[in-house]
């Protein structure tokens, strides 16, 4: 060992450079976490200055004289090694025991610490629209089994509602309905504001801004008000289911309750289901109530009174409407709902599955609210209701 004039203690460890291309660390004694404190950064040190200068740079470790060697050893020789490499230089150990072979394969310094990014292959045109093409297939088997499922579970509900869990269903629906109240009401109120602005901005240039108030009404009752709903719905409640039940699928309750013999679907969905048929109806007549509001002190700028606002909506919107409003709420409910609770049990494994759950149930049923919406004015257009 060679003393170190800065401290006074024996050193381990000693920078020896023959010349600017050609440099030697040598070891000796015991090579652990605290012999090795005192030298690593001098010897960094010195490596660095040396890599600094021109030239090929040919380090090598003289590890003969070492007596023990621990994992410090090996993380001290990782350091030097991974040094050299990223400056262009070359590395290699002589003298090294046989006996500590099988630890530094362990670790292979570089290859395993410091591995090559791996670049993956690009999947070419023809296989990703096959695996997006399977993905679909998978997916609308799913949901055309769970929709068999879930039917015949809500026919067995009617059947047996004493069997329902009618307080998860309470529970569902509190969460769904009375918890959403403050933003379908917010939401509501600025669109009943902004389509009233929006109609009459055009209106006012045929002199036609008595009419905005009733055909603003329609389109709310028919259309706004249980669309706007669903959306909320479907950001909300079917979120909220997605994540609750991918929970207990991640945890294996979900499995605990097949291997009980109960159903999941029973337990689980039809409660919701059916919160989502009580409550989207009851927040879709809220959301009108509170656009019809937000129209007429809208309308007051133009200066149509609430007399006149009023006896035009009545003269443009019937029961037949607000009943279709409220039949097409319902249907948003069922959706909302159903496609939560799918998503929750399709959830995966890993710390990500619930959240990627929640996403997909929203995204999922909003693609299905659009779609319910088209088939629902399709049928009302032909069927006139």
């Amino acid at each position: 060992m060679t003393p170190d004039s800065s401290t006074g203690k024996t050193s381990i460890a000693k920078w020896e450079q023959s010349n600017s291309e050609n440099a030697k660390v040598v070891i000796t004694g015991r090579v652990d976490v605290y012999t090795l404190a005192d030298v690593w950064t001098q010897i960094r040190q010195q490596q660095d200055a040396w890599l600094k200068t021109a030239g090929q740079h040919n380090l090598i470790f003289d590890a003969t004289a070492i007596s023990s060697f621990d994992g410090a050893g090996i993380a001290f020789l990782i350091d030097l090694e991974k040094m050299q490499q990223a400056a262009g230089g070359t590395f290699s150990i002589v003298g090294l025991d046989p006996r500590y072979q099988p630890l530094l394969k362990e670790f292979d310094p570089i290859a395993n610490l410091f591995p090559v990014p791996v670049v993956k292959p690009q999947r070419s045109f023809v296989v990703s629209t096959g695996m997006a093409a399977q993905n679909l297939i998978d997916d609308t088997r799913g949901l055309v089994s769970f929709t068999g499922h879930l039917s015949a579970d809500l026919f067995w509900s009617l059947r047996h509602p004493n069997e329902v869990r009618w307080g998860d269903f309470v529970n569902a629906a509190v969460q769904a309905g009375i918890a959403a109240l403050p933003i379908v009401g917010l939401v509501a109120f600025l669109i009943g504001v902004i389509l009233s602005f929006q109609a009459a901005i055009g209106m006012q240039q045929f002199g036609a801004v008595s009419f905005v108030g009733p055909l603003a009404a329609l389109g709310i009752v028919r259309e706004m008000g249980p669309l706007i709903t669903a959306i909320l719905l479907a950001g909300r409640s079917s979120a909220a289911f997605a994540a609750e039940i991918g929970t207990m699928t991640v945890n294996s309750e979900v499995d605990a309750l097949v291997t009980g013999g109960l159903s999941p679907i029973r337990f689980l969905v039809v409660p919701r289901v059916l919160a989502g048929i009580l409550v989207a109806p009851i927040l879709t007549l809220y959301a009108d109530i509170v656009s019809v509001i937000a129209s007429m002190l809208t309308m007051l700028i133009y200066g149509i009174p609430f007399v006149n606002f009023y006896n035009g909506m009545l003269s443009a919107v019937t029961v037949e409407d607000v009943c279709s409003g409220l039949i097409k709420a319902t249907l948003f409910g069922i959706v909302i709902s159903a496609m939560g609770c799918l998503r929750g049990m399709q959830t995966g494994t890993g710390a990500a599955a619930v959240g990627i759950s929640a996403t997909r149930a929203v995204v999922s049923s909003i693609v299905m609210i659009v779609l319910v919406d088209g088939i629902f004015a399709f049928i009302s257009y032909k069927t006139g209701f």
